[in-house]
């Protein structure tokens, strides 16, 4: 799976003295820190080189800045021994310091499945694509010289841009990607080389950056396939967009410190879309640098799109929670690259793997559950776990799961012998399947298929199998579907905003790659530029990233909230077949998983109305979180939460609706809920309400009985009022508001939950 592998760290206070007391090591050993500072009344900066000297003032002699932020937070990055930091606290204008945190990292048919084909299908870019708008991708690096980043027929990048293109004097960067920049303080010397002295480069050594930013905007390729699989043309979801790419993660981490200094230098360049798949634990806002550099970022007109993660089914996994960013889920496509399992007595499961090599197709094999081995865990197929269990000549069945990559356990059979390998599904995983590149042989099954097979293997004393290979099938049901990995709401830091915010394509998405893919022996067999296939919530986010730059190339002086709010809003509920979206266990998937739904790109061209929210907003809503020193730290200056309006979070004006009733709550009290909508679609425009929630699970209303709408960017305001039915049961109750005119309808999903 692509990465986003969520890190296991503790959850670090946010006060100093608290940050102090959690500090590692001894009092002389230096520790990372984002420190956070206001300047006085006095301090006048004419120039970042000003503000640089300032922050400079707080630093102990021998110690020099990591990194200093002049746009998404006012301080600096640092290494610190606790006494050092102890005496910085002490300097005016210092505010909190923050440890430094790790984060992970969490294409030829998804423009056809989003529907995008007939815009994006030739080599002649149309209007529509894109156009102007510069996406900066923050990931593992690019690969500039692949195909995908060709700069023909591109226009330079608009006057705005003021980024660079960092590859140690080569001269690759091109109308489409116009900026590759590297922040990484873990090799780097500080002074952009490395402790070696050699320079840092963008150069993608990992394969990530390449496959996202790719996958949002990059150019149109013929012939695009993987060991054969999923041929067609390849393009980003924006292919007349500008790629910047800002490295801020080696091969396995990311770290807070940089991210910060990428999206800083982001929103200086001028990018317009900020596209992350990274991400870490739920932490609260002020202690969380991703979600104090977005809110700059948003503040200042930069749609942000984050990725959810890939800790699910389990509930309450989400990364990325913040309002300000949009948070996407991953779901899967209508394309399969299928293999069948064939069972000695007649039975056959259907599964997945790109890997198809010429076989016999008569050829049976002796089948072994790897489980049966004596080494604990066995059937995980980890490294070492088949040594002393007869596998040679046999398909093995190891078990998805126990942080054992999949693609790593076919590695494992292979070592010991074995010819082949059915993937099975635990129980938790359900019918979500994935293609990957195995290094043999193999057939990623559902978990109903896989206990199918292991039921057989004990009912028999000679079990025999085979694997065959039916290629690229386009066209399957049910699509999309939320995948297992998807991670889950509700958002721990703020349930009342409904989290993710939207589903994207997921699951075996096939985009640019530094590398040949597959067994070395399949070297050479397969020509042309390098794709693979990738799956993670990393691989939709980008995809939102694009479908963001196709509207606000469309629409250029609208809010990243109305962005947000046009995609929430017009996304469908419902499948290819018309039936609800189902998850990983066939089951209609609930606003948790689905968010406001799949993204319909078209759709959200042309929303009609979209709900909007200033920076104001978010600081009301802030203040209502935390205190006006935590909301300093998030806002880049002083705040003083008892003079602003607090906005309680299901008081944002948010396009979905998430409603708590406490157990305290009188249940003769109704809950109130306020919005307002901008008419952006025809005037004069009539739109009526109507509610899809499950029969006498509550009682709502909405006021008015209508919105009417004279003139193009009119605002009404509506209140919706929920109250509990005495005699109900529930504890959550989904569905949702439309609003419907003639041309169009506004959906916002609706959670209420009862304590």
């Amino acid at each position: 799976m692509a990465a986003f592998r969520i890190a296991s760290l503790s959850l670090l206070p946010f006060l100093l003295l608290a940050v102090v007391a959690a500090g590692e090591g001894a009092g002389d050993e230096r520790s990372t820190f984002i420190v956070h500072v206001q300047p006085q009344a006095s301090h006048v900066f004419g120039t970042a080189d000003d503000r640089k000297a300032w922050y400079n003032s707080f630093l102990p002699e021998n110690v020099r800045l990591l990194h200093a932020y002049h746009h998404v937070a006012s301080g600096f990055a640092v290494r610190l021994t606790r006494r050092e930091l102890d005496k910085m606290s002490a300097i005016p204008g210092f505010v909190a310091a923050v440890p430094d945190r790790v984060y992970k990292l969490h294409t030829t048919h998804t423009p056809r499945f989003l529907g995008l084909d007939a815009r994006q299908g030739g080599r002649n870019y149309s209007a529509g694509s894109g156009d102007g708008v510069i996406i900066g991708v923050l990931d593992s690096g690019v690969t500039p010289d692949h195909p995908s980043f060709s700069g023909d027929g591109m226009p330079a990048p608009p006057a705005k841009w003021k980024g660079r293109c960092d590859f140690n004097g080569r001269s690759v960067c091109n109308n489409k990607l116009i900026g590759a920049r590297v922040f990484d303080t873990a090799v780097s010397a500080g002074n952009g080389t490395t402790s070696t002295g050699a320079p840092l480069s963008p150069i993608d050594e990992d394969g990530h950056g390449t496959h996202t930013s790719s996958t949002a905007a990059g150019a149109v390729v013929p012939g695009a396939q993987v060991l054969g699989q999923g041929r067609g043309t390849a393009s980003g979801i924006a292919p007349r967009a500008h790629v910047a790419m800002y490295k801020v993660c080696g091969l396995e981490d990311c770290t807070s410190a940089d991210i910060l200094a990428g999206i800083d230098a982001a929103v200086a360049d001028g990018c317009d879309i900020i596209s992350m798949s990274l991400g870490g634990p739920s932490l609260p806002y002020p202690e969380d640098s991703i979600a104090v550099g977005t809110f700059a970022a948003a503040e200042k007109g930069i749609f942000v799109s984050m990725s959810a993660g890939n800790s699910g089914p389990n509930y309450t996994t989400l990364s990325n929670e913040a309002p300000w960013m949009l948070t996407v889920a991953a779901s899967t496509m209508d394309r399969l690259i299928r293999t069948r399992v064939r069972l000695g007595n007649g039975l056959y499961f259907d599964g997945e793997s790109v890997n198809q090599p010429d076989a016999a197709a008569t050829v049976f094999y002796p089948l072994v559950y790897a489980g049966a081995s004596s080494t604990p865990d066995a059937q995980f197929c980890g490294n070492g776990s088949l040594d002393g269990f007869d596998v040679k000549g046999k398909i093995v069945v190891c078990e998805r799961g126990n942080d054992v990559g999949r693609v790593d356990k076919g590695a494992e059979v292979v070592r010991a012998g074995g010819v082949g390998m059915i993937l099975a599904n635990q129980a938790i995983d359900g019918f979500s399947t994935i293609a990957d590149v195995h290094a043999l042989p193999a057939s990623h099954v559902s978990y109903h298929a896989g206990d199918a097979i292991m039921n057989y293997i004990k009912s028999t004393a000679r079990p025999m199998a085979q694997i065959m290979f039916r290629g690229t099938v386009l066209g399957t049901s049910p699509a999309p579907a939320i995948t297992s990995f998807s991670s889950r709401g509700p958002s721990l830091q703020n349930p009342g905003i409904l989290k993710p915010d939207i589903t994207g394509p997921g699951v075996s998405v096939l985009a640019a790659w530094p590398f040949q893919v597959g067994p070395p022996s399949l070297a050479g067999k397969y020509s042309g530029p390098t794709f693979n296939f990738e799956s993670g919530t990393s691989m939709s986010a980008p995809h939102l990233s694009g479908i963001a730059a196709l509207i606000k190339s469309k629409y250029p002086d609208w809010s990243p909230a109305a962005i947000k709010s046009a995609i929430m809003t017009t996304a469908d509920s419902t499948d290819r077949s018309g039936m609800p979206i189902t998850d990983e266990k066939g089951t209609a998937a609930d606003l948790f998983a689905l968010g406001a739904g799949h993204v319909d790109p078209d759709k959200a061209m042309n929303p009609g109305l979209v709900y909007d929210i200033t920076p104001a907003d978010y600081i009301g809503f802030l203040c209502g979180m935390y205190t006006g020193k935590e909301v300093s730290v998030i806002a880049r200056r002083a705040v003083d939460c008892s003079a602003v309006k607090v906005i309680p979070d299901r008081l944002l004006n948010y396009p979905s609706i998430s409603v708590t009733f406490p157990s305290s709550w009188n249940p003769m009290t109704p809950m109130v809920v306020t919005r307002k909508v901008r008419n952006v679609g025809e005037a004069p425009a009539v739109y009526y309400p109507q509610f899809d929630l499950p029969d006498n699970s509550m009682n709502v209303t909405v006021m008015p009985s209508s919105l009417r709408f004279t003139e193009a960017n009119q605002v009404k305001v509506f209140k919706v009022t929920v109250s509990p039915r005495s005699s109900g049961d529930a504890v959550v109750v989904q569905g949702a508001l439309r609003w419907v005119s003639d041309k169009h309808t506004v959906r916002s999903p609706m959670s209420v939950a009862f304590a």
